[in-house]
């Protein structure tokens, strides 16, 4: 591979953020989890243990159902003390941050970071899925 600074830019551009796959152990509580947030199954693909789920405005996630059972839902890539290299996390975005809370509160989902403000132009609040994956809503300020 080229050195960084001999590397020509990709000639075609990035059009769209089409997906991103998250690894599940058990597909029904995923699946059941997920459709709580809006997401709802549109293909399954039996050959690749995965499907795909739409939610709101065609924002689309892939759960792969071939993931081992972790103890207490361990993430590899946040809640070890070595950080290896991977997607930590999807971020999506919601019009109200506060009432997204006040639902996960009712729903009895553990809020793992409280709403904060990131930087200048969002507030966030993370929680998990039941395998432990990292979930970031944002509201835009």
């Amino acid at each position: 591979m080229k050195s960084t600074q001999a590397m020509r830019p990709m000639p075609e551009m990035i059009r769209a953020f089409d997906h991103i796959g998250i690894r599940v152990s058990d597909r029904q509580q995923a699946m059941a989890f997920y459709a709580r947030l809006g997401f709802v199954e549109t293909a399954y693909f039996a050959a690749y243990e995965a499907n795909e789920m739409v939610a709101g405005d065609g924002i689309r996630i892939n759960l792969i159902f071939n993931a081992a059972r972790q103890p207490e839902s361990r993430n590899a890539l946040l809640d070890l003390p070595i950080k290896y290299p991977g997607v930590t996390h999807p971020a999506f975005v919601v019009d109200d941050l506060h009432r997204l809370r006040d639902w996960l509160l009712e729903e009895g989902i553990t809020i793992t970071e409280d709403i904060h403000p990131i930087g200048s132009r969002r507030v966030a609040l993370f929680f998990r899925d039941p395998d432990g994956n990292v979930l970031e809503f944002n509201q835009l300020t």
